[in-house]
């Protein structure tokens, strides 16, 4: 494999397991601060026991993520020097702003809110963990700024002298973070980080609903427990409807903006209209698009999901084919005309579908709640503690697949040309944007070393979540129990915590 094939994978290996632990921690942190407002304006210890419980979690997650995430950066510099050269003026302004604000603030923070517990006033010690909130979701803010400028350039200009991109003023810079790219994604990213966090609070929630019930602990399950779920459940509901609009949001600007990836989502060969939602496809989807066949097809959905239309004039969408011949003859005075535009099939289609596919455990899990948990009731049931399991991973992976569909879908393009202004030379192919000294023996031994330290560390924060999550809550003081212990012959008022902060 050649450099550019070995910083490909590297990137989007690293980039994955990185994003697994993304949407935990933009979703939980606000959640954590709800629990932890609750128990300061109440003085209900069920809402303490809540904070904490969810809060190990959340610093498990924080410091995992911080962990994987320090490689990121260092990529542009070293595996895509070119890339950075062209388009660092612009790129590594909101990527500084990130590192510099919102990174800190969330740090510092969080670091207050660890160890101020009893030395800080509780009001303040509250709005501590809100500030976290805030930097997490300023975090993925400025984060996505740089990102949906490589989708949809905006405020730069091409200088022929130094052959770079740059800022155009301040004008440009307030044009980068107003991009409407980055508000449609921003917002999609938001609300299916709370679905995510909302999913894993209802899950265990739930989930510990069952076992605490089955061990006559129903004082726990009910007061614990059930209020946790529906923090949960109410979560899901509100970024469940957040999701649906934003995604249609972003559909439709994808196929003014990139309409290649969103033909590509569909398999899409031949322009026409009333263009069908395929739930199946067969045949050679990482091939020629011509011997893709789609099964299962739902009626002018893509349409719909592109234009607005079902059908009609207005619900034209062109395919795949019509796109290449379009770029090969606007592109090929400067890359030629063997540049093959169409992005991997198989890729874009299957995780445009994983990801949409998945999220449907997380609405299984909340009609099941909403249902067993109504008018103050709690279960023993099995199937629902199983269900609870079954969807703690799906919003997970189905953000990773969205994703990876974003990033796929782009290709072949780094910095993909903006339509409305396609000749202003402030793009990128992939292959331009590979550093030119780097081997690819360099390359392959750093991917097969993180490769292997992100797997391990993957052990690490499922090991160390599932033993604090199995660990449960301390007991409330009606659970407690006044028995002497069998070995030490002291009264056993609550388990010694081997993790607190």
């Amino acid at each position: 494999m050649e450099a550019l094939d070995l910083a490909r994978w590297q990137f989007g290996i690293t980039t994955v397991y990185h994003f697994i632990l993304v949407p935990l921690t933009i979703g939980l942190s606000p959640l954590v601060a709800i629990m932890h407002t609750a128990w300061v304006r109440t003085g209900n210890e069920r809402w303490h026991r809540l904070t904490k419980f969810f809060g190990k979690v959340l610093l498990i997650n924080f410091a995992l993520g911080v962990a994987t995430g320090i490689v990121q950066e260092f990529q542009f510099g070293m595996n895509w020097s070119e890339y950075s050269r062209f388009v660092g003026d612009i790129f590594g302004a909101p990527l500084a702003i990130e590192a510099l604000a919102a990174f800190f603030l969330e740090s510092t923070f969080l670091g207050l809110w660890i160890f101020g517990e009893g030395k800080l006033p509780k009001w303040l010690h509250s709005a501590c963990i809100w500030a976290v909130a805030v930097g997490t979701t300023l975090s993925a803010y400025w984060i996505l700024a740089a990102n949906s400028w490589m989708q949809h350039p905006v405020g730069a200009v091409f200088n022929p002298e130094t052959g770079r991109a740059e800022l155009d003023g301040v004008g440009g810079f307030l044009e980068v973070i107003t991009n409407n790219t980055l508000v449609a994604a921003f917002t999609h990213t938001l609300t299916a980080s709370w679905l995510v966090a909302g999913t894993f609070v209802a899950g265990i929630c739930g989930w510990w609903i069952v076992r605490s019930v089955r061990a006559e602990r129903e004082h726990e399950a009910r007061q614990v427990w059930r209020t946790g779920a529906y923090v949960g459940l109410v979560t899901m509901l509100v970024a469940g409807v957040g999701v649906g609009i934003t995604g249609d949001f972003q559909g439709k600007l994808m196929y003014e903006q990139q309409p290649m990836k969103m033909s590509a989502a569909e398999g899409h060969v031949e322009g026409g209209e009333a263009v069908p939602f395929s739930l199946l496809a067969i045949g050679d989807l990482s091939g020629d698009p011509e011997n893709v066949r789609h099964l299962i097809k739902i009626p002018g959905v893509t349409s719909f999901l592109g234009t607005g239309s079902f059908t009609g004039e207005d619900s034209y969408l062109p395919g795949v084919n019509d796109l290449q011949e379009e770029y090969t003859l606007r592109y090929a005075d400067q890359f030629g005309t063997d540049v093959d535009y169409i992005p991997n099939l198989a890729v874009t289609y299957w995780s445009f579908r994983l990801m949409i596919g998945l999220a449907a455990f997380s609405a299984a899990l909340a009609v099941a709640g909403l249902w067993l948990l109504r008018r103050g009731r709690v279960t023993d049931a099995t199937w629902f503690s199983r269900l609870c399991l079954v969807a703690l991973p799906m919003p997970f992976l189905a953000s990773s697949f969205g994703w990876i569909f974003t990033e796929m879908g782009r290709q072949p393009w780094v910095v993909h040309p903006n339509p409305a202004n396609p000749v202003d030379q402030v793009y990128m192919l992939t292959q331009d944007g590979v550093s030119t000294v780097v081997p690819a023996g360099t390359v392959l031994t750093s991917m097969v070393v993180f490769t292997l330290l992100y797997a391990a560390l993957g052990v690490v924060w499922f090991l160390l979540i599932k033993r604090y999550v199995r660990e449960g809550v301390e007991p409330l003081a009606e659970d407690r129990t006044d028995e002497p212990d069998e070995v030490t012959g002291s009264e056993a008022l609550e388990p010694t915590l081997s993790f607190a902060y």
